[in-house]
C-alpha cells in the first residue's frame, strides 16, 4: 500500500509521501535510543508536565485534528472530534495516575525472612524503545491509548502508523515535540510494512505493540519471538451480543444498532453477532432492522450522517464478499446488502441486517469489517453461550439480561477480554482492554497497560544499608 492520502468518500488521492530511506530509519533508531537513556530518569512530575500539555494542546486543535481524521479514514466528524476529546481525556489520567499505578511494592517482612532478605521491594523500570504499529480506523486513540502509559513509564515510543493515515501518524509526532517532549521521545516512521521486521530486530527496540489484523500479528510476533521481544497485541474480534428476554428491549435495540455502525461498522470491538433468545427475536429483529433502515449514509463531513464510507475499495470489496457468500449459502439480507444507489463515489456500502446465518458461512467465522450484522436465534442462555464461543475470536462481548443467574453464566464461561452488561462495549483508561484467542494477548490501558512495558524489578537486601 502507498502512503498516501486517499478520501474515502470520493476515492481520490490527495497527497503522497516517500518512504523513509535506510539511513533517516537508522537516525531516529539512534535518536530513540539516546532519548530513552535521558527520559527514563526523569521524574514523574516532570513526565505528567509534558503530558499534560500534549493534552492541551489537543484539545484545543480537536477540530482540525477531527477534519484530518475524516478526511484519511472517513469515520463521521462527530465522531472524530469524540475521538480527538478521549485522547486528551487518557493522557491527564494516565498523567495524574502513573506515578501511584508504578509505585514501588514492599512484599511484608515475614513474606521474605525465609529469602534471607531483611528487605525487598518489586519495582516497575521501563525497558525502552517501544515499536507501535497501529491501525488506521482509530488513527487517533489506538496511538494515544499506547503512548500515553508508555511514555509516562519511562520508555519511549517509534509509531509505525498505517499507510493510509499518514497526515494523522505525523501530527501525533509534532504533537508531542510541541508539547515539550525531547526529540526522539516520540517519532513518526512513514514507512512500509515491509521495514516493520528490520526495525523490530533492530537491538535498540526493546517491544513492540501492534493492534491490527491477525496476519499482521503473527508476523510481529514471529519476529519478536525469534529477538526474544516482548510484544502486546490487539487483533480482531467478532464479538457477541447477547439479548435474553427479561432485557429492556428498546435499550437493546437502540443501543445495537450504535454497537454495529460505530465507527462505520469498522472497529474491533464493534458487536457484530446478535444471538438473541427465541422469546424476543422477531420483535427484535423487526426493531433492529427498521433502526438501521433509517441510519443516514453519506457525506462524513456532513453533521447529520450517521454512517460515512469504509476506509478503502479493498475493505468495501472483502465485505461484499462476506455477504454475498452468507446469501449464497442462505442468509438473509432484511435490509442493505449493496452499495448505496443515491452516492456514485466513495467506497460506501449499506448498514445491513442478515439472518438465518449458519455456520456454513464465513462471515460465521470470519470479522466483518464494516456496518454488517448477523442475527442468530437461540432457545436459551446455554445455547447463546455456545454460538457466543464458537468463534476464534475473543475481544469483548455484550450481555443484556437482568437475570442473575444468567449474569453469572455468562461473567464465569463466556470467552472474551471483556462482558460489558446491559450496555455497549467501550475502552476506558481505568479498564484493561484486550483479548483471547486469535484477538490477542495482553493488555491495554489501566494499570495492566502501563505495566506491560516495564522491567518488573526484585530488589532484595541481605543487610540494610547506611542512610
Amino acid at each position: 500500500m502507498p502512503i498516501a492520502t486517499v478520501n474515502p468518500a470520493t476515492g481520490e488521492t490527495l497527497e503522497t509521501f516517500d518512504a523513509l530511506g535506510p539511513d533517516e530509519i537508522e537516525r531516529k533508531l539512534d535518536l530513540a535510543r539516546a532519548a530513552f537513556g535521558r527520559h527514563r530518569t526523569r521524574s514523574f512530575d516532570e513526565r505528567a508536565a509534558l503530558l499534560n500539555r500534549a493534552a492541551d494542546l489537543l484539545a484545543e486543535e480537536q477540530h482540525d485534528i477531527a477534519r484530518v481524521m475524516t478526511t484519511e479514514m472517513g469515520k463521521p466528524i462527530g465522531a472524530a472530534r469524540a475521538e480527538a476529546a478521549k485522547c486528551a481525556k487518557a493522557m491527564r489520567w494516565y498523567a495524574a495516575r502513573a506515578e501511584e499505578l508504578l509505585a514501588d511494592e514492599h512484599p511484608a517482612a515475614g513474606d521474605v525472612e525465609d529469602s534471607g532478605a531483611v528487605r525487598a521491594t518489586v519495582r516497575y523500570r521501563p525497558l525502552g524503545v517501544v515499536l507501535a504499529v497501529m491501525p488506521w480506523n482509530f488513527p487517533l486513540w489506538q496511538v494515544v491509548r499506547f503512548a500515553a502509559p508508555a511514555l509516562m513509564a519511562g520508555n519511549v515510543g517509534l509509531l509505525k502508523h498505517a499507510s493510509n493515515v499518514p497526515r494523522t501518524a505525523l501530527y501525533l509526532e509534532d504533537l508531542f515535540t510541541r508539547a515539550g517532549f525531547p526529540e526522539g521521545c516520540f517519532q513518526t516512521l512513514l514507512v512500509g510494512s515491509d521495514a516493520i521486521e528490520p526495525v523490530l530486530r533492530d537491538s535498540r527496540v526493546a517491544a513492540a505493540t501492534l493492534t491490527g489484523s491477525e496476519g499482521a500479528g503473527r508476523a510481529v510476533a514471529s519476529v519478536a519471538g525469534d529477538e526474544v521481544k516482548k510484544t502486546v497485541l490487539e487483533l480482531g474480534g467478532s464479538d457477541a451480543y447477547i439479548v435474553m428476554p427479561s432485557a429492556d428491549l428498546g435499550r437493546a435495540v437502540g443501543t445495537a444498532v450504535t454497537a454495529r455502525v460505530q465507527n462505520n461498522g469498522q472497529s474491533c470491538i464493534a458487536a457484530k453477532r446478535f444471538i438473541v433468545h427465541t422469546d424476543v427475536y422477531d420483535e427484535f429483529c423487526d426493531r433492529f432492522t427498521a433502526a438501521m433502515k433509517e441510519l443516514t449514509v453519506g457525506d462524513p463531513m456532513d453533521e447529520s450522517t450517521d454512517v460515512g464510507p469504509l476506509a478503502s475499495e479493498r475493505g468495501r470489496a472483502d465485505l461484499e464478499e462476506l455477504v454475498e457468500d452468507a446469501v449464497s449459502h442462505g442468509a438473509t439480507a432484511r435490509c442493505g446488502g449493496r452499495r448505496p444507489a443515491h452516492l456514485d463515489r466513495g467506497w460506501y456500502y449499506e448498514p445491513t441486517v442478515l439472518t438465518d446465518v449458519s455456520d456454513r458461512m464465513r462471515i460465521h467465522r470470519e470479522e466483518a469489517f464494516g456496518p454488517v450484522a448477523s442475527v442468530y436465534q437461540v432457545a436459551d442462555a446455554n445455547q447463546a453461550l455456545a454460538v457466543a464461543n464458537d468463534s476464534p475470536f475473543g475481544l469483548s462481548s455484550n450481555a443484556w439480561t437482568r437475570d442473575e443467574s444468567e449474569v453469572e453464566l455468562f461473567s464465569r464461561d463466556l470467552e472474551a477480554g471483556g462482558v460489558f452488561f446491559n450496555g455497549m462495549t467501550a475502552s476506558h483508561p481505568a479498564l484493561p482492554f484486550g483479548g483471547v484467542k486469535r484477538s490477542g494477548y495482553g493488555r491495554e490501558l489501566s494499570g495492566h497497560g502501563i505495566r506491560e512495558f516495564c522491567n518488573v524489578t526484585t530488589l532484595w537486601h541481605g543487610e540494610e544499608t547506611e542512610k
